[in-house]
């Protein structure tokens, strides 16, 4: 059969009748399309664009005139998110219109990442099923219209390693490496180091990858994209080093730590499991953990027992792990969010596996029973978390907005300044204040509080607790 080449993704497709490999191409395209439009769709049903902003969305937003007053913008912070959300936050405060904007944007990002996967797989429908596969994760789902990083942290390493694979590359994909990097990189510079080291190994040591154009797309890409955090570096913190230190500081000191469990454990939340010592993993979550290495071993094996090239394959397992093992090994803290990259760069084989067994189940209706239970059994789990997650917040960012309330009927007015323990910045937000820690000099206008008694520099002043609070145990102590 002949075949025609898709030039800009360098997929073989097979010449349709009458409508040839454009034809092909195009159908090939726009499955992913529908999956990326799909997943969109999904999300927004499941989760409200009305969801008031958490915690790092006030970080990231307050960038902006019409959602100041800014918030302080710590030193692991990037820029990434806020260059994001420009065309929309530089002119509207409205939280609507803001999830509508990153809706948008995760879709598009979703088929930008794995497109160019469609001239890597043999099989385009792999592509789709890897793209649903990371499409299903409650995580995902969660953050699709949020303005947080890790979702185009985790497209950006898609489409790099993608590009990198293309046989025989030209300029766009070159471009493609270093625009997935840049974007990693921008979004969370320790994840853009991660992504290209392999990619830089493979570059220099493996003979069909290697050539100074992949490498210089990799250097370049990271390079782009650290610019903007050293400059900053230099302007605010002093220099690389000491930024790196602070970030360190912040984070809880980046050391060797097991932190296994706690992403175990993170698997059905919360957000941030920090720490994660007296949290449980509800038993039906774990499936995630337990279905994609069996896929992914199963598309390995599927992959060599057809004698295929296997490589591409394997070099997203090692990109996968290169992103993932910081967090795993490093960061003595969790979030189901911070493993996106490697999730999204393991569906790939883990896709190659589950059309395998697609392929049997055609002949056997025990294992097609199985299979549809499986993966019912998944978008149920994930389902559910996806819902039970926008409940708890909804409830948890209205506590916020009662605090608030209770401190307006205090008597609190700009200009005020708002201290307590981490909370004191979404509460002083919400209000209209600037915040502080307990240790800041300067003087407070009121204190939020937690099952706290308050500093000793407030112990007189007039304390009013905050009723119906989803997290109870809030109180309010106000400067006479």
């Amino acid at each position: 059969m002949q075949t025609d080449v898709m030039p800009s993704v360098g997929l073989a497709v097979p010449r349709a009748a009458g409508g040839g490999g454009r034809s092909a191409g195009g159908v090939v395209r726009w499955g992913l399309g529908g999956v990326c439009l799909g997943f969109v769709v999904v999300a927004g049903v499941l989760v409200p664009v009305g969801l008031p902003l958490g915690w790092d969305e006030i970080v990231y937003a307050s960038r902006f005139g019409p959602y100041g007053p800014a918030v302080p913008f710590s030193a692991p912070r990037t820029r990434g998110v806020p260059l994001l959300l420009v065309p929309v936050a530089s002119w509207s405060d409205s939280v609507v219109l803001l999830r509508l904007w990153m809706a948008a944007l995760a879709g598009g990002a979703l088929y930008l990442g794995f497109r160019p996967w469609l001239g890597v797989l043999r099989r385009p429908t792999g592509v789709w099923v890897a793209a649903a596969l990371y499409g299903s994760l409650w995580f995902a789902l969660f953050y699709v219209n949020s303005a947080m990083p890790n979702h185009y942290t985790a497209m950006g390493a898609v489409a790099a390693t993608g590009c990198f694979l293309l046989r025989d590359p030209g300029r766009g994909a070159y471009a493609g490496i270093v625009a997935g990097l840049a974007v990693v990189t921008l979004m969370r510079p320790n994840d853009g180091a991660a992504v290209a080291l392999p990619l830089l190994v493979a570059a220099l040591a493996v003979p069909v990858w290697r050539g100074r154009g992949r490498l210089v797309a990799v250097v370049a890409g990271v390079g782009v994209g650290a610019l903007p955090w050293i400059v900053e570096a230099w302007l605010r913190f002093g220099g690389v080093a000491r930024r790196l230190s602070e970030a360190s500081d912040t984070q809880g000191g980046m050391r060797p730590v097991l932190s296994l469990k706690a992403h175990l454990t993170a698997l059905d939340g919360p957000l941030l499991c920090r720490p994660c010592t007296d949290d449980t993993v509800a038993s039906g979550v774990v499936e995630w953990w337990l279905l994609l290495p069996l896929l992914v071993v199963l598309g390995l094996w599927t992959a060599r027992r057809a004698g295929r090239p296997r490589a591409s394959l394997w070099l997203a397992v090692a990109v996968a792990a290169s992103v993932s093992v910081p967090y795993l090994f490093l960061v003595p803290y969790a979030a189901p969010r911070f493993l996106l990259p490697g999730y999204a760069l393991l569906v790939l084989p883990a896709a190659v596996g589950l059309l395998a067994v697609a392929d049997r189940a055609r002949g056997s209706r025990p294992l097609a029973v199985v299979l549809a239970v499986v993966l019912l059994g998944h978008a149920a789990v994930q389902i559910t978390q996806v819902r039970t997650h926008v409940g708890v917040q909804e409830r948890a960012r209205g506590d916020w907005q009662r605090i608030s309330a209770v401190l307006r009927e205090e008597g609190v007015r700009r200009p005020c300044l708002i201290k307590g323990n981490s909370s004191a910045i979404p509460v002083a937000y919400t209000a209209g204040c600037a915040s502080a820690g307990m240790d800041d000099p300067a003087p407070a206008t009121a204190v939020i509080l937690r099952r706290a008694d308050p500093p000793r520099w407030a112990r007189d002043w007039p304390r009013r607790p905050v009723p119906d609070t989803y997290n109870p145990g809030w109180s309010v102590a106000v400067r006479p």
